[in-house]
């Protein structure tokens, strides 16, 4: 169970955090809420923070002068008048539960944000039920690759931020807007990128409709001066958008849109196409990155980055030096002579997209490990998970990652693989599945490692060796 957003409103953040000189970060160690915590460092104020377990990103914390706690105790408060918290926490967490006996600041991790990002002149959010980090990690590449100086909220690492974050001038803020538990309606953007739009957060979203109302509420947010930016080839994006009053650029490959992908190819699994604006030749996007699901990340970051007066010519520059977020089909090495890929898709239509696309790079077998991500996911998508690893030659799927949930569903790795059918087997915990692969994987071989859980950790089982491609 998780405790609910603050929905205090940027302004009355304002006022009541001017009387403030600390702020605590109830678990800190996030990749956003990190970012937050830095951000709020350098903005003068004395910040700390608690996570459970230490990691690089609570030990960059600490190199930034910020105090960490690896335990969640009430005493980790003394001393602070203000407490940020992500959504995730326990409502029993000892230091929640002071803050609201003591009557001290409370704010949600996207009320924050909300807030911090009202600095800004152009607020660029990045939505969908998939592809928002890779989407904002390709806007960054692009402005930042114009001189843009654009500051930069994502939910993934990008090696050429040295991290998930940008702190960079007043003009552009860039940031990956998550649905789950409606937390972006408590941002503020002035142009709305909405990737994609299907069911997904079952223990939260019960409907199509109700979601489709989310995601028209975040795009009503910018206001009739502003902009939505939105896929014309996925019917409840345009649904999404029926009642918006703001201006529609739509971005697409199969059907009509201001920005259109023409003349795709796929040299060695990765999209090269021509980009037409207005029904004229607008420049010309080759990626080092994988999959069609990029090839629609990247039109998203072709009009954004228009409507924010970057050239197609640099934005397809940017485009071709982006070399893919952290955890999204990134490189690990070879293990047995087979190249290693680490992934975090979870969703049937993320793994789908993803192992298609690896289909296309010309390896002679593909293996993929998959952990599933909560129970009531796995329950309620469970159809479109045995028709998501079609592209693969070999699945081996791990134990669910249980996240927030228990399972009362009847759900397994092994119960995923007797569904699958012969293609897919269980064969236990990470040891299991690392003898597993040092048996099979052969070279000419491709592993693609997926999930969202804690399935990286199977890396510290596995012989893996280091290069690049």
């Amino acid at each position: 169970m998780s405790v609910n957003n603050t929905h205090l409103g940027f302004e009355e953040i304002r006022a009541r955090l001017a009387k403030c000189k600390s702020v605590f970060f109830v678990g800190a160690g996030g990749i956003n809420m990190s970012s937050l915590a830095i951000i709020t460092k350098q903005r003068g104020f004395k910040v700390g923070g608690s996570d459970r377990t230490r990691t690089a990103l609570t030990e960059r914390l600490e190199a930034c002068g910020i105090e960490m706690h690896y335990e969640h105790t009430e005493s980790n408060l003394d001393g602070y008048d203000a407490v940020v918290y992500t959504v995730a926490i326990s409502p029993d967490n000892p230091e929640y539960v002071r803050a609201e006996r003591e009557g001290l600041l409370c704010i949600s991790r996207a009320d924050y944000l909300g807030y911090v990002m009202t600095g800004y002149k152009n607020r660029l959010g990045i939505c969908g039920m998939h592809g928002k980090s890779s989407c904002t990690s390709m806007c960054a590449q692009v402005f930042m690759d114009a001189e843009a100086d654009p500051t930069v909220l994502s939910g993934a690492e990008l090696e050429s931020m040295n991290g998930a974050f940008r702190i960079g001038g007043e003009d552009f803020f860039i940031f990956e807007a998550c649905e789950y538990m409606d937390s972006f309606l408590d941002f503020n953007p002035t142009l709305a990128v909405i990737l994609n739009v299907e069911m997904d957060h079952v223990d939260y979203f019960h409907s199509m409709e109700q979601i489709r109302k989310s995601f028209s509420n975040f795009a009503s947010i910018t206001g009739r001066d502003g902009y939505a930016v939105a896929n014309a080839d996925d019917d409840d994006v345009m649904l999404s958008l029926s009642s918006y009053e703001g201006h529609i650029v739509t971005f697409g490959i199969s059907r009509e849109a201001d920005f259109e992908a023409k003349n795709i190819s796929y040299p060695k699994g990765r999209p090269d196409f021509d980009v037409y604006f207005g029904g004229e030749l607008y420049c010309h996007v080759s990626l080092s990155v994988t999959g069609e699901h990029n090839v629609y990340n990247a039109l998203a970051a072709v009009a954004a980055a228009h409507l924010c007066g970057i050239s197609g010519e640099k934005a397809a520059r940017g485009l071709a030096n982006y070399g893919g977020a952290k955890r999204r089909m990134e490189f690990k090495g070879t293990l047995c002579g087979a190249d290693v890929y680490d992934d975090y898709g979870h969703h049937p239509t993320e793994v789908k997209t993803t192992l298609d696309g690896v289909g296309r790079m010309g390896y002679d077998r593909l293996f993929c490990v998959f952990q599933s991500h909560t129970y009531s996911r796995t329950a309620e998508l469970f159809d479109e998970f045995t028709e998501a690893f079609g592209s693969a030659d070999k699945v081996i799927f791990a134990d669910i990652y249980a996240a927030r949930e228990t399972d009362t569903r009847g759900m397994s790795g092994e119960v995923l693989a007797r569904a699958l059918g012969e293609k897919a087997l269980y064969v236990g915990g990470n040891d299991e599945i690392a003898r597993y692969l040092h048996g099979e994987l052969r070279e000419g071989d491709v592993l693609v490692v997926m999930g969202a859980g804690d399935i990286y950790k199977l890396y510290d089982k596995l012989n893996i060796e280091k290069r690049k491609l």
